[in-house]
């Protein structure tokens, strides 16, 4: 008898091979059978004209500060994921100096849009070095499997104090020093190292992150770390229109520490034909066998727009500021007076950068949504395009749809790749051999943007309900966030339903698998606010051979472990057995 059988299902194993009818069996945590006649299981499921995949693996998340108070690491275990990496963009809590507590939460708080309050009442702490990090968050129960990588923020401010946080140029003895704490971590189980690049990352009082303008010597003297440990990847977030400056050193930086260098690779507005040269230039890369890949998100980066989160048209009005300590039943009294309306209609903003002006004013990517959440809207259908048609100011259809649905209506505003008002600059990364899927952010940017449900986005846009364009084999987009984004980070026990891989599956009811609207929760500690999006459809999602969620219900198991390091492939013996 098999702990588990999954049975009759519609299989896709994560290799990218065709589909097939089969069942699966499990026992302690780990696949022995895939195929017919495998015996019976002390419990089954009936998997019938149901689809079994892997679980999926996540490997752009920022649960660094949620993953001390928060068991079940949602979003991200609503929407199949059974694995889920974070450190992230250059920032994280570890190494931390007892007194640089605040200064890292700050940090956090600006870079990945987290409450601060939240972050402050919410994390344990009980560390200094990242190893104790690791032996601390390893050590409570989680839904599912969990790894992280050293932050380059972090790291600068804990070797250099002030002048690592200040962004000063790092000494000698800085970079070895950084060297030994980033190989220290690799040995003790990080799965990589992190940095950012872009401005578009500051602190909560406007600073870049630590790291943002690291000269040659210190990326290189830390990338030794990765090559003395043969382990890790080496991820950064960069300016979008510097990337094809900065690919000659990335290159360089692959080559000569032989690991994977991720980077994001996303389309901008101001130069939207730029992605084409950059896979050129990734085409290069792999035709020299160097592992360098850009990580593209599953559609448009957007950012939601409400009455009660931080982006929205109205945000830099001075009469909407002053609403600001009010609760939400008096603030939407306010904003339901026809006086106050005409006066918020009427009154001019006031901006503190022209990023503030490009989101509050850009009325020809902005869109009303429904409770099926297009995702790829036409032009016809924004703000700028209704206000035309109908004669009204777009101001008034914003202000009049984020007060719909008692006000909770939202808008929409895709920021990245969607220059040409659909998502076909995707769908090209999307196939190429060394892009990579990723950046869901599952767990930040908590009151603007909502993609931790991405992983559910990829089955249902692009193999299924895509009109705009054309779709995506389902067996590519499982594999792509299955065994390719497991491989990435040396995680080859995972991804694959073979026997001797870990029992992490998903058995999805595919045809009516289904993305809910965002909505605005308040369940972070001290009553933090975040953006949080369901799916429905999930039948079953399984982590370490144990049902954690049910009918998209949460079971109560807790299986999931901390991740540390490589994680070698089943031997040919184990497999067999």
């Amino acid at each position: 008898m098999h702990d588990l059988v999954i049975r009759g299902g519609n299989v896709i194993d994560g290799t990218g091979a065709p589909a097939r009818t089969a069942d699966v069996a499990i026992e302690a945590g780990t696949i022995v059978s895939v195929g017919t006649n495998v015996g019976r299981g002390t419990r089954e499921i009936d998997a019938r004209g149901l689809l079994v995949t892997p679980g999926f693996v996540d490997f752009h998340t920022h649960y660094d500060g949620q993953v001390s108070w928060d068991s079940f690491l949602t979003p991200s275990s609503l929407h199949g994921c059974t694995t889920v990496v974070m450190g992230n963009c250059g920032v994280g809590f570890a190494p931390a100096a007892p007194d640089r507590h605040d200064w890292l939460i700050a940090l956090m708080e600006g870079v990945e849009d987290i409450p601060g309050a939240a972050l402050s009442e919410g994390i344990t702490w009980g560390w200094e070095s990242f190893p104790e990090y690791l032996d601390v968050i390893g050590a409570s129960p989680h839904v599912i499997d969990f790894g992280t990588q050293i932050p380059h923020g972090a790291l600068r401010a804990y070797v250099m104090g002030d002048r690592g946080a200040n962004n000063e140029a790092a000494t000698p003895a800085d970079i070895h020093a950084m060297y030994g704490i980033v190989k220290e971590a690799l040995e003790a189980g990080a799965l990589g190292f992190s940095t950012s690049r872009t401005l578009l990352h500051k602190s909560i009082d406007g600073v870049p992150v630590p790291g943002t303008y690291a000269a040659r010597d210190e990326l290189f003297g830390i990338g030794q770390a990765l090559r003395d440990t043969a382990r890790g990847v080496f991820g950064l977030a960069i300016e979008h229109l510097q990337v094809p400056k900065e690919m000659g050193w990335l290159e360089e930086l692959a080559v000569e520490t032989g690991r994977p260098v991720l980077f994001n690779f996303s389309q901008t507005d101001f130069k939207p034909k730029l992605y084409l040269k950059l896979l050129e230039m990734l085409d290069d890369a792999r035709a020299k066998g160097v592992p360098l890949y850009g990580q593209c998100a599953g559609r448009a980066i957007g950012i939601m727009m409400n009455w009660e989160i931080t982006a929205h048209p109205f945000a830099r009005h001075p009469s909407f500021m002053a609403l600001a300590g009010l609760d939400r039943e008096a603030r939407l009294a306010t904003l339901r007076d026809p006086e106050f309306r005409r006066m918020l209609l009427d009154e001019k903003p006031v901006f503190e950068n022209p990023f503030e002006a490009l989101i509050a004013k850009g009325w020809g990517k902005m869109f009303i949504t429904n409770p099926e959440m297009d995702y790829e809207p036409s032009p016809d259908k924004s703000l700028k395009a209704i206000a035309k048609a109908t004669g009204k100011r777009p101001q008034e259809l914003a202000y009049d749809a984020m007060l719909a649905d008692d006000g909770r209506g939202f808008l929409y505003f895709p920021l990245f790749n969607y220059a040409g008002g659909d998502l076909d600059c995707l769908h090209t990364m999307h196939q190429h051999p060394h892009t990579r899927m990723g950046l869901s952010d599952g767990g930040a940017h908590c009151g603007a943007v909502c993609d931790g449900g991405m992983p559910t986005f990829m089955l249902t846009h692009w193999t299924r309900d895509r009109v705009r364009g054309d779709k995506l084999p389902l067996e590519y987009i499982i594999q792509r966030q299955t065994s390719q984004s497991a491989h990435t980070y040396g995680l080859y026990d995972r991804g694959i339903l073979a026997p001797g891989m870990k029992a992490d599956v998903n058995v999805i009811d595919y045809d009516r698998l289904t993305l809910q609207r965002p909505e605005v929760v308040y369940d972070l500690p001290a009553g933090g606010r975040r953006l949080l999006q369901r799916a429905s459809g999930y039948r079953y999602t399984v982590c370490s051979g144990s049902v954690i969620r049910e009918d998209d219900e949460f079971t109560g198991a807790l299986p999931g472990q901390l991740v540390r390091g490589t994680q070698a492939a089943p031997t040919r013996k184990a497999a067999a057995a």
